[in-house]
């Protein structure tokens, strides 16, 4: 039996002879910060009731958005993560993040929600 690849993206089997994997396309480039509009959220669903400041909106690589998570967290001094363009920072520090946002060139940013 084969090892699953990364590259079939979870396929089994096609009944098309001629099937091939297409590889995909790279993400766009990341947008400046002045372009970026970030939406900071507050929410507690789904976290066993603890709350969480979500910031969406993203536009770019993986990368570029795992290293934006990594310099809010240092920044807030505490825990999240980044992933699926959005970056969720542990506990309300929506205020701190939108200054450290705003600070950073990020002029687009709000709070949204409650």
């Amino acid at each position: 039996m084969a090892k699953n690849k990364s590259d079939q993206q979870g396929f089994v089997y096609s009944t098309n002879p001629d099937f091939k994997f297409q590889p995909e396309a790279d993400q766009s480039d990341t947008l400046p910060p002045a372009q970026q509009r970030l939406r900071i959220q507050l929410e507690t669903k789904h976290r066993g009731g603890k709350t969480a400041s979500i910031l969406i909106g993203f536009v770019g690589k993986e990368e570029d958005l795992q290293d934006l998570g990594k310099k809010l967290k240092s920044f807030c001094g505490t825990g999240g993560s980044a992933k699926d363009g959005e970056i969720i920072i542990q506990g309300d520090h929506r205020d701190k993040v939108l200054q450290w946002l705003l600070k950073n060139g990020y002029t687009q940013t709000k709070k949204s929600g409650g």
